[in-house]
């Protein structure tokens, strides 16, 4: 199994009943032999141009975990599905996400000592 990020963006009218549209797409990959291991609601943004005559979409992130033969799967379906507007699933790069988990413990850490050198 290898990870990957699926960004989805969902039609802005389903935004009221966000966990149907959701729903599919995590049976998409689930039926695909995948897991979703985390998911980020980014919520409604304008988009930059019009994609089906719309303006807006919901920004849905989700890490998940998945067989070799699941992105040609995946990918055949949620061209299909109505539901979904776009979508962006990308393989993970491994040095890249240790590069960001290590920038963001730096940042932290400073975060940290400017609080104690601004208590003293």
């Amino acid at each position: 199994m290898k990870e990957y990020e699926l960004t989805v963006l969902i039609h802005p009218d389903l935004e009221a009943d966000l966990e149907t549209p959701l729903a599919k797409v995590r049976d998409i990959v689930k039926n695909a032999g995948g897991t979703v291991t985390r998911e980020d609601n980014w919520g409604k943004k304008k988009l930059m141009y019009p994609i089906k005559r719309e303006e807006f979409a919901v920004y849905v992130y989700m890490d998940v975990e998945l067989p070799a033969d699941a992105p040609l799967k995946i990918s055949n379906i949620l061209n299909i599905t109505d539901e979904v507007l776009r979508y962006l699933l990308v393989k993970v790069d491994p040095k890249a996400r240790a590069a960001l988990a290590e920038q963001a413990k730096k940042a932290e850490e400073n975060k940290t000592s400017e609080a104690t050198n601004e208590e003293a």
